[in-house]
């Protein structure tokens, strides 16, 4: 079967209830598709318009009159600007693989006038999340869908493009666009690492889960695959960090074992020297192995040509925007060291020690600045994936 690209978007009123890890979790969990793109977007009345429109013909083809106007009717009043100027924050999520369509659209579950409470199992996102509430003469009084995905291949076409063409012109981050005092306001960056993707989990989900009890807005995100370069200079402070604590305590054991084995005393000096000639590169070691981690290449077996190359491992990089964001960020994450972490924190419900510790969050307003501009965080190309692939569909 061929491959498809489809997307789910998380609707603003899903985000607003942090019940976006939720829906993460089990669209990761619950397929075999890859998440290859992930983006906050801030639609417009325009591009709000053009989405509804095509909704409602999709639905309006197969002859279901009754949710072309509910969906088109929540979409042009929930999508676009409020009233005061702020924008409504969307999350687009892109899915690659066989039969795509299909499959998402199972996990999100449908709506239906006709569904009965004692038929809503739980089983999908919308038994969950979603909810449409009719009064006794059968109409609508309450709709929210949680989550939207189209049905079926040829209507995500149609909207896949709308959705390029849009976010193309976008940044990455989406500013509020309010008179609102945002002195007050700090940003954090949040990288959920390469060990939560390695097989479908729901781990990532479960972290943004976990980070939503801080009270945060996400405004920004990206699925991210850090470069050899990238990485080096992400992680490059902690190389002297490493090096000052690590050295030490290897030129000492070095020492040691060098005295039981030759069962001879050495003079201080000696020490010092296996610093140099042990230590040093044992802390070097060490840090190449974080910047492996991250990107999926050792440094030192990484070729000039392929420094700035994306890595072969990714990750999701999200940006919390909020007072104290900082603060709250990492102490919902925990220590480094995951065994030292309190419990109830993510480093100790998903780390495994201080490489494998799961995630990442800058730890000062100038680490904040510098981080997002080496993962580059202002630009996404979730609209360049669409472009190539409806390209490579000869869908132009």
């Amino acid at each position: 079967m061929a491959e498809e690209l489809s997307y789910v978007l998380i609707t603003p009123y899903t985000i607003m209830k942090s019940r976006t890890g939720g829906v993460i979790a089990r669209l990761l969990s619950r397929t075999d598709l890859e998440l290859v793109g992930a983006q906050i977007i801030a639609p417009d009345q325009e591009v709000t318009e053009k989405y509804a429109s095509s909704v409602e013909k999709s639905l309006l083809s197969k002859g279901d009159k009754t949710f072309a106007k509910v969906l088109g009717d929540y979409i042009r009043e929930n999508f676009p600007p409020m009233p005061n100027g702020r924008r409504e924050r969307v999350m687009l999520l892109l899915f690659r693989g066989e039969n795509a369509c299909e499959k998402l659209y199972n996990i999100v579950g449908r709506l239906s006038m006709r569904t009965k409470r004692d038929v809503v199992t739980g089983e999908t996102i919308r038994d969950t999340y979603a909810d449409l509430v009719t009064n006794r003469n059968g109409e609508i009084s309450y709709f929210e869908p949680a989550v939207l995905t189209p049905p079926n291949y040829e209507s995500a076409l149609e909207k896949l493009k709308i959705f390029a063409e849009f976010a193309g012109t976008q940044t990455n981050i989406v500013e509020s666009s309010t008179k609102d005092d945002s002195t007050s306001l700090e940003r954090t960056l949040v990288i959920i690492k390469p060990d939560n993707w390695r097989h479908p989990s729901t781990k990532p989900g479960n972290i943004i889960d976990m980070l939503s009890r801080t009270g945060l807005r996400i405004i920004g995100c990206k699925i991210y695959q850090m470069s050899v370069a990238e990485g080096l200079e992400f992680y490059g402070p902690v190389r002297d960090v490493l090096r000052r604590k690590l050295s030490p305590i290897i030129g000492k054991k070095a020492k040691e074992l060098l005295e039981s084995e030759l069962e001879l005393k050495f003079e201080d000096k000696t020490e010092e020297r296996l610093t140099e000639i042990a230590g040093i590169p044992y802390a070097d070691d060490q840090f190449f192995r974080i910047v492996e981690f991250m990107s999926g290449v050792r440094p030192d077996k990484c070729t000039c040509d392929r420094m700035n190359s994306p890595g072969l491992v990714k990750c999701m990089v999200l940006i919390y925007e909020g007072k104290h964001a900082i603060k709250k960020i990492r102490d919902v994450l925990g220590p480094t060291d995951p065994t030292k972490a309190p419990g109830g924190t993510i480093r100790r419900d998903f780390g495994q020690d201080v490489m494998v510790n799961t995630a990442h969050a800058s730890d000062a307003p100038e680490s904040v600045v510098r981080e997002m501009g080496i993962v580059n965080i202002k630009v996404n190309n979730v609209a360049n994936i669409i472009k190539e692939f409806l390209s490579k569909k000869g869908y132009n």
